[in-house]
């Protein structure tokens, strides 16, 4: 097994790559103890199976750049296979700006060929490899060095089986016609905005029930000096304080250090120094702020008028697509999405793209009276009326 420490090795590796139709690429990462992953490994391997043609690259390693690898990303004429690849694509846009194309995940794949929602790579790995995988070393620290045996085993596993999922894949969408969905699924994990972190919009993200705009613009302000100070310190923002904290003090408007030590949820480290600064200068803030200014919370579906027999008829409807076309029926719309449609709604991704093919086309005949449901056997069909 080769483990690639040095610059002029990956950049051969990478030479022979090019000649290639695709590489499959995998990392290993930590994130625990930092807002940004730290790289640890990365795993390639060539469609051709010699020992050569699968190897560990070490990015921690002295005497090692990772640009021959990023050239090899921005090279089109290569295909990236990955599997689940949101992670290993956010760390490569954060450490380089680039995002690796043309890109396959062979998790999006495998839902749109009916392999189910989100199915994992130890899944795929027996249904079509054939092959069972030793996950013992699934968690486990890979910044510690040297790596042991078992962890190199464990890490080039996820592209050497890589290969055999690719193709068998590619040739099912080919011969099912489904590239094209791939293509739509791929949008968003191509999409640069997808790994863009907005400090100012990180509110968002906290979950509470208190409608108030004044008590929201306190959590806009905790939540936007959070983000901002686990980003620059390169901390969870968890270590910062914790969601519970933020809507304790969102509720509690602290004014003085004093009123800040009475808190229940913040941690000790918060109590003191630049974040505890930033927590009173965050209340102030939002207290503060102008009442045209406000945010309001998103009553968007309090407002849906929903027809409940409808949305019923349309989840029927889903299941009957969902077992015609082999793809699990959370891919194609969620429950909220029919009761959006059922509301008269119509500016839904269940509405556009090949969804709209599978789905959203009968689902709005459904809505306009056109057409019905029978039951046909064992299988509910439409029926024009």
């Amino acid at each position: 097994m080769i483990t690639i420490t040095k610059t002029d090795d990956l950049a051969a590796f990478c030479a022979r790559a090019a000649a290639c139709d695709y590489v499959t690429v995998d990392t290993e990462f930590l994130r625990e103890r930092s807002y940004y992953s730290k790289l640890c490994l990365v795993q390639l391997a060539l469609p051709t199976r010699g020992i050569e043609d699968a190897v560990l690259v070490d990015p921690i390693a002295d005497h090692l750049s990772l640009e021959p690898l990023y050239e090899l990303f921005r090279d089109e004429a290569v295909v990236k296979v990955f599997h689940a690849a949101r992670q290993d694509l956010e760390i490569f846009h954060v450490d380089a700006g680039l995002i690796p194309k043309p890109m396959f995940d062979t998790q999006v794949a495998a839902m749109v060929c009916g392999f189910g929602e989100q199915v994992g790579y130890e899944t795929l790995v027996r249904k079509i490899a054939r092959q069972n995988l030793d996950k013992t070393s699934r968690f486990t620290d890979w910044s510690r060095r040297p790596l042991t045996d078992a962890q190199k085993t464990y890490a080039i596993a996820d592209v050497t089986h890589l290969r055999d999922i690719y193709e068998f894949l590619k040739d099912k969408l080919s011969q099912s016609g489904r590239e094209r969905w791939v293509a739509e699924e791929l949008e968003i994990l191509n999409d640069p905005e997808t790994y863009t972190i907005r400090p100012e919009d990180a509110w968002q993200r906290v979950k509470t029930r208190n409608p108030s705009g004044r008590f929201l613009a306190i959590v806009r302000e905790l939540a936007e000096f959070r983000e901002n100070y686990a980003q620059s310190h390169n901390i969870p923002r968890n270590r910062v304080f914790k969601d519970d904290a933020l809507v304790e003090l969102a509720s509690t408007k602290p004014t003085s250090m004093k009123d800040l030590g009475r808190s229940r949820l913040l941690l000790r480290e918060a109590r003191k120094g630049d974040i505890a600064d930033g927590i009173m200068a965050s209340v102030r803030a939002g207290l503060h702020v102008s009442q045209d200014s406000l945010p309001k919370p998103d009553r968007s579906r309090e407002k849906l008028q929903v027809n409940p027999a409808l949305a019923d008829l349309l989840r029927v409807l889903l299941k009957a697509k969902s077992e015609e076309f082999g793809v699990a029926a959370k891919l194609i719309a969620n429950a909220a999405e029919l009761d959006a449609i059922a509301a008269g709604q119509r500016d839904l991704s269940s509405l556009r793209g090949w969804r709209k093919d599978v789905f959203g086309s009968d689902a709005l005949r459904l809505c306009d009276g056109q057409i019905g449901l029978a039951a046909q056997g064992a299988h509910i069909v439409a029926v024009k009326l």
